[in-house]
């Protein structure tokens, strides 16, 4: 019997069983009591009756020879009956009858008003209790329906109903988490698409202009190709941007899956700086690669290596002509750390806490290359696979990233 799990309704089911037991309790006792009384009438009666013979002058042999008689003749039934004395007599006219039925109809009818009243007025208290349960309940989940998901249904007892209340409040904070997702999503879009939008509106009015200028001079070949590759340089930095906001809108939102795999980090390294070393040369810029080429880790080898990439370039865009950048590994007890440091500007401490937040830009980084995704991309994937990517920066003398990652013993 679960519902016996309830503390209420175990009280209401332990008060019925012991209003039971009581009441038949009275019942038994009210059957005693008539029992007793009516033999003191069936007595009284044979007393008179004896009295009565005795009185007419019959014997007493005779007298109690008839009150031990146990048969009936005829003559004795036709007798009774010209008195009035018939199975068909009304009882209120049979005065031992009548006494006998108004006692234990006034017992009978006592004891139900009394047990009845007391039935009543419990179960009334214990549904009234239940109806204001229900109430607060119907309440709370008429918060959780409009969105207020601060106050929780009664769950401080056991029971089939409050284990039910339990599954509601599981239910609720399901649907809070997906209403918080939900709002966060928005923001998310919303903050994507000023993004977006902000970062477009320069190179779409470079566009334009260009646009306008070479329309204006059709006839003069020089300025037509400059503002033509212009413009091919500012397309090129809108495709940049705008790839780069879909791979970080997927990681935001959950919809890339890491295909970890083991692999070499020499291999990583190189295919993060593959189209880094052309630009490094032409700018003037050294690449040095330092640590064990057998060295194993285990990751997403194509988003890894976009990483390493993306800090690389941060470094070659911060870095002048001459400057070295310097990746390098090694393992401890159970981490492996990979390292991009470069000799360049450095970061200032006033900026070193925005660092890895989207579409920064310090002012010493105003003159340089880079939309300012790189860094917020490379820190997504790095922490998506359970990494975690770090700096360290002194101004003047330059920048090391740190990504490091848990490995087995």
């Amino acid at each position: 019997m679960s519902f016996l799990h309830e503390k209420q309704s175990r009280c209401y089911f332990l008060f019925l069983s012991c209003f039971c037991t009581l009441m038949l309790a009275f019942f038994v006792l009210c059957a005693g009591i008539q029992t007793r009384e009516a033999k003191k009438l069936l007595l009284r009666q044979e007393q008179t009756a004896a009295s009565y013979l005795l009185e007419q002058g019959i014997s007493e042999d005779i007298t109690a020879a008839a009150f031990k008689n146990s048969e009936l003749t005829e003559e004795g039934v036709r007798l009774l009956e010209k008195s009035g004395r018939t199975d068909s007599t009304p009882f209120w006219l049979l005065p031992p009858a009548r006494r006998a039925a108004v006692l234990y109809l006034t017992a009978a009818l006592l004891g139900g008003l009394g047990f009845g009243g007391i039935l009543m007025g419990v179960s009334a208290f214990f549904l009234h209790r239940r109806e204001l349960l229900y109430q607060k309940a119907a309440g709370r989940i008429a918060e959780f329906a409009e969105g207020s998901f601060a106050r929780h249904l009664p769950r401080n007892e056991t029971g089939t109903l409050y284990q039910l209340f339990a599954s509601v409040d599981e239910l609720a904070m399901a649907l809070q988490s997906k209403s918080e997702s939900e709002q966060k999503a928005k923001e998310f879009l919303k903050d994507m698409i000023s993004d977006i939008s902000h970062q477009l509106k320069t190179p779409l009015a470079a566009l334009n202009m260009y646009a306008e200028i070479i329309l204006d001079e059709p006839d003069n070949p020089p300025l037509v190709e400059e503002f033509s590759g212009k413009s091919l340089i500012s397309l090129a930095r809108m495709e940049q941007l705008i790839l780069s906001l879909l791979k970080v809108m997927r990681l935001d939102a959950g919809n890339i899956r890491f295909e970890q795999k083991l692999c070499t980090v020499s291999e990583l390294v190189s295919r993060g700086i593959a189209e880094l070393i052309t630009r490094a040369k032409q700018e003037e810029k050294q690449i040095l690669i330092n640590g064990d080429p057998g060295e194993q880790i285990l990751c997403d080898l194509e988003w890894t290596g976009e990483a390493i990439g993306n800090l690389v370039k941060n470094a070659l865009d911060h870095t002048e002509a001459g400057g070295t950048i310097e990746i390098a590994w090694e393992r401890s007890l159970a981490m492996l750390r990979l390292s991009v440091a470069d000799n360049g500007s450095g970061i200032l401490p006033e900026d070193i806490h925005h660092i890895f937040k989207r579409f920064y830009r310090s002012k010493s980084s105003a003159h340089t290359q880079g939309i300012g995704l790189g860094l917020p991309l490379a820190k997504s994937i790095i922490e998506g696979q359970g990494g975690i990517l770090s700096l360290q920066s002194t101004p003047g003398k330059g920048t090391t990233f740190i990504i490091s990652f848990l490995t087995e013993p």
